[in-house]
């Protein structure tokens, strides 16, 4: 007997080991493949979901419920009444992004959920987890007892299980363009600001530190056919530590966010957790999330570097503003010389008919001149236009010859709004177009499902030097890695040689605070297959520090972090065959630090480093360049000064 009861114990343990979820009476618990995070999920009253990290509670019981039109919320007083396991891996290749290869394990599990009362609704939660994060989302299937889907609002809470400090994006509405500072506060003083009961709307993603525990990136994946999704902070204690969900209502019926038919799948909820927060710059967790590739054809998709002439003013040659199409030639010129693939030329070609050519410069022409210099054309569009001309614009741009569109102003992210980011990306590729989206919401891995998109803004950029000093190294550019860049793609728009001190800066004129060698660190930190190269021309001529940027990859088969803090400093390499790049950054703290290369492969590299010299902090176009012979294993010190920078090429030795 005592030999069958052991048995039957060793067949238990068997079973628990193979299968990652399984009921523990109201519970349902889906574990990742390391088993380091562990998602539960239970149905006591409310439908409630609990998060832990390294068997420490992180998110404690938060409840789940979409709120639909003219009934109660679906989620509350539910019996979850089957689960279903299984494991999977996500295998696929990218063109752009973190790595060009892509091949991560996870365990999922599908909960069926059933109304104990009344026209008892019947809804599903799907959940995924990955090493490094959980994500899940809410199916409602087709049924008798319900016939369309009109979504209020989403009942999804993140009661943390202590307060946090947070890295927050704080909104004014639903129509902005995501260029904010990231503020760090505790999670309850955004819900009592002044001594009082407060409440921010908070955009995604969201970063934050809990103390003891780990960080925390929350955001959405595949958001196709949904609106976007916010959060708000609590405002019923100055205790408290929860976020609740908030979808951003339909701009022309505001008492509805989401209309749809049956079935209906909502974006992934996603929570990313890790001891450090740089983790969540290698994560490949938001494409994973997404749908496979929908072209069937990628030969024509080519990431590449793009000469720009609107953040410098149009100059040209002489330093004298003129938007012209012979201007545009000088800047294909550059960009030809400079072995980039692309040059932008934005606003002001067209003005209320992107299909009539209506401004100074002819874009046909401008075509025609850059395809006999190896150069291909992406022009700025309007959002607004774009909507209602979409269907006549496309065809005639690719009879142009034009390559992509940057599609600016887009300003909204309600469930027409994120249609429209899809259907912009769809119509384009139709017509071998790319896509860089300016004006608009967050990233979210659409690239996977249509690479042809080749970039976000979302962030605030180094064109707000332009207006004021937002844009600088201490709460801007190194908050950006670690935020903004969670959701991926990122057109920060780079490049400027105007550098200057902190005391010397004034906006305009193409300065920029920092050192040179800051500015060259952003081409490997920024996440960007289309990076501008934003300053006139002839900044770069003869410069010598201007040869990183001509020489650094814009696609990348791999990123690790090497290491960072939110707002202060971080170093990532990242590798493009047989070579390596390094980019460091710091805000206006100097820093002094030493680094492994043990990642470069085997065998000798040698090793072009951009540096700043111990005067940049007071000439910040100061810039070492040296070389030397390195390999894995080696010691590589880094020296920034205040604001300042350090850009590296390690190419293998032959």
């Amino acid at each position: 007997m005592k030999r069958l009861f052991c048995s039957i114990v060793f067949v238990v343990w068997i079973i628990c080991s193979c299968f990652p979820a399984w009921s523990q009476g109201s519970e349902v618990v889906l574990n990742s493949p390391d088993g380091q995070l562990k998602m539960s999920f239970s149905d006591a009253n409310q439908l409630a979901y609990k998060v832990s990290y390294k068997d420490k509670p992180l998110i404690e019981p938060s409840s789940l419920g979409l709120e639909l039109e003219g009934s109660r919320v679906l989620g509350d007083d539910v019996t979850i009444t089957q689960s279903k396991l299984s494991s999977g891996e996500d295998k696929y290749t990218l063109i752009t992004g973190r790595t060009s290869t892509v091949s991560e394990k996870y365990n999922s599990l599908v909960l069926d959920i059933t109304e104990n009362k009344g026209a008892k609704r019947k809804m599903q939660i799907e959940a995924r987890a990955y090493n490094g994060a959980v994500a899940f989302r809410y199916i409602v299937p087709e049924q008798s007892s319900l016939t369309d889907y009109e979504l209020i609002t989403e009942k999804t809470q993140y009661r943390f299980v202590k307060d946090a400090i947070c890295y927050a994006q704080l909104l004014p509405n639903f129509r902005s363009a995501y260029e904010s500072e990231y503020y760090k506060i505790p999670i309850s003083g955004l819900s009592n600001q002044g001594g009082v009961t407060s409440s921010y709307l908070v955009g995604m993603p969201l970063l934050l530190n809990v103390w003891g525990v780990g960080w925390v990136a929350i955001t959405e994946a595949d958001m196709e056919g949904n609106s976007a999704a916010y959060l708000r902070s609590a405002t019923n204690s100055w205790s408290s530590h929860q976020f609740e969900t908030v979808v951003a209502p339909s701009i022309e019926n505001p008492e509805v966010a989401v209309c749809s038919t049956l079935p209906h799948t909502t974006a992934w909820r996603v929570i990313m957790i890790a001891s450090n927060p740089e983790r969540f710059i290698e994560s490949n967790v938001m494409t994973n999330l997404n749908p496979e590739c929908r072209l069937t054809d990628t030969s024509w998709i080519k990431p590449g570097k793009s000469a720009w002439n609107w953040w410098n003013g149009t100059l040209n040659k002489d330093g004298k503003e003129e938007f012209t199409t012979e201007n545009m030639k000088y800047y294909v010129d550059f960009a030809a010389e400079s072995g980039f693939g692309y040059l932008t030329v934005d606003a002001g070609w067209s003005k209320d008919d992107i299909t009539v050519m209506q401004g100074n410069v002819n874009i046909p022409e401008v075509v025609a001149y850059a395809k006999t210099k190896g150069i291909k054309i992406f022009i700025w569009i309007d959002g607004t236009r774009t909507w209602k001309q979409m269907d006549e614009a496309f065809p005639l741009y690719e009879k142009w010859g034009v390559a992509g569109v940057k599609v600016d102003f887009i300003l909204r992210d309600d469930q027409a709004g994120i249609n429209f980011y899809y259907n912009v990306a769809k119509k384009a590729a139709e017509h071998h177009l790319l896509v860089d989206f300016h004006g608009c919401t967050k990233a979210w891995g659409l690239q996977r499902t249509y690479p042809n998109v080749f970039g976000f803004e979302g962030v605030l950029g180094m064109e707000y030097s332009l207006a004021g000093n937002r844009d600088n190294p201490d709460n801007n550019r190194l908050m950006t890695p670690f935020t903004r860049m969670i959701g991926g793609l990122v057109d920060y728009t780079p490049g400027g040689f105007e550098n200057v001190t902190r005391d010397q800066f004034e906006p305009g004129n193409r300065r920029v605070m920092g050192t040179r060698a800051q500015q060259l660190a952003m081409y490997v930190v920024y996440e960007s297959p289309f990076p501008m190269v934003s300053d006139w021309p002839e900044a770069y001529r003869n410069d010598p520090s201007f040869k990183f940027i001509k020489d650094v990859p814009v696609s990348w088969d791999k990123t690790i972090a090497i290491n960072g803090y939110p707002g202060e400093f971080v170093t990532i390499v990242r590798k493009k065959g047989d070579d390596w790049y390094l980019g460091a950054m710091t805000n206006w703290t100097p820093r002094d630090y030493e680094i492994s290369l043990d990642f470069l492969g085997a065998g000798d590299y040698i090793a072009e480093v951009y540096a700043d010299t111990p005067n940049s902090d007071k000439f910040p176009k100061d810039i070492s360049i040296r070389t030397i012979k390195v390999k894995s294993g080696n010691k590589f010190k880094i020296n920034m000064v205040s604001g300042g920078g350090v850009a590296v090429c390690f190419k293998k030795a032959k």
